[in-house]
């Protein structure tokens, strides 16, 4: 059977205690993991296996974490996508496997903007909510009239609120009708104005790289755009750090390219989990074992 695969990397929030361990096994995996280990000065094999869910909520964590564990799950899954996107800081893994920047510097990269994420998130006390269900405008008027950000919108009736606790704590009490309100493990909010710090240090960080032009079609979290510049896709991962993430329309520009499999790297769930809901008929895989490896080549054998 004929196939158009898009290759997804997870965002923040998709980290669980101990999802590195079983894949720790493999020595190729290990191999990768300790040498990047190195790059992002973090024990990734540690964190991965024995830190606890508070550990890898820290910014500066998880987002190396989940960079290094999508990369190295790619590798060893070994297949040329036809289209390549990551919800959020999973841009820097999509990046790297679409050949604009190399997984090392995507590992450089991560940690700055990791850190710097931190540093911002630490000025004031920030968050973020998902927001399930209800009608769209209606919950997206909510969300502006409590002074937040729809810094998600990710489709399939999903959108995620960032902003202060105070106003968080408004939005609970008067939600949108017909809405569910999900508290989500990060430590700030991302991808709105409070990032903006982070914004000119990732922009310093990512100076003196020579961005390739990628060969496989990538696409942007600011629209859901192909982006057939490595220039101008770095300088958007540079400014997404403070902008909404657009994960709707990188859903759309799928369905528009007739995508017909999905497979979501370690760690897997998310990214198909609204596939499923805002891509019928899109057959998914979610990358969360090893054995999901084998699955994943079963569906585009």
């Amino acid at each position: 059977m004929n196939y158009v695969l898009v290759i997804v990397a997870p965002g923040q929030g998709a980290q669980t205690p101990g999802f590195l361990s079983s894949w720790l096994e493999i020595p190729e995996f290990r191999d990768r993991i300790s040498a990047w280990s190195q790059i992002v000065e973090l024990d990734l094999i540690e964190y991965g296996t024995k830190a606890d869910a508070e550990r890898i909520r820290d910014t500066a964590v998880a987002q190396p974490l989940l960079v290094a564990a999508a990369l190295a799950s790619f590798e060893l899954l070994n297949v040329r996508p036809d289209i390549v996107a990551g919800h959020s800081v999973g841009e820097l893994a999509a990046a790297a496997i679409a050949g604009v920047i190399t997984p090392e510097e995507a590992l450089a990269l991560v940690r700055e903007r990791g850190r710097a994420m931190a540093e911002a998130a630490a000025v004031t006390k920030t968050g973020m909510v998902a927001v399930l269900g209800g009608d769209e405008a209606e919950v997206l008027a909510a969300i502006e009239k409590h002074g937040l950000t729809p810094a998600n919108i990710n489709g399939a009736g999903q959108i995620v609120a960032g902003g202060t606790v105070e106003q968080l704590e408004a939005l609970k009490a008067e939600p949108p009708k017909r809405a569910r309100l999900i508290p989500l493990s990060v430590a700030g909010a991302f991808h709105t104005v409070h990032m903006a710090p982070a914004v000119e240090r990732l922009a310093k960080a990512v100076a003196d790289l020579s961005p390739s032009d990628p060969p496989v079609t990538l696409l942007s979290n600011r629209d859901g755009a192909a982006v057939s510049s490595g220039k101008e896709f770095l300088d958007r991962l540079v400014s997404q750090v403070a902008d909404p993430v657009r994960w709707d329309k990188c859903m759309a520009t799928m369905a528009e390219r007739g995508v017909t499999t999905m497979i979501e790297l370690l760690p897997g769930g998310t990214l198909t989990g609204l596939a499923r809901r805002g891509l019928p008929g899109v057959r998914t895989v979610a990358i969360k074992t090893p054995a999901d490896l084998e699955a994943a080549r079963e569906v585009l054998a």
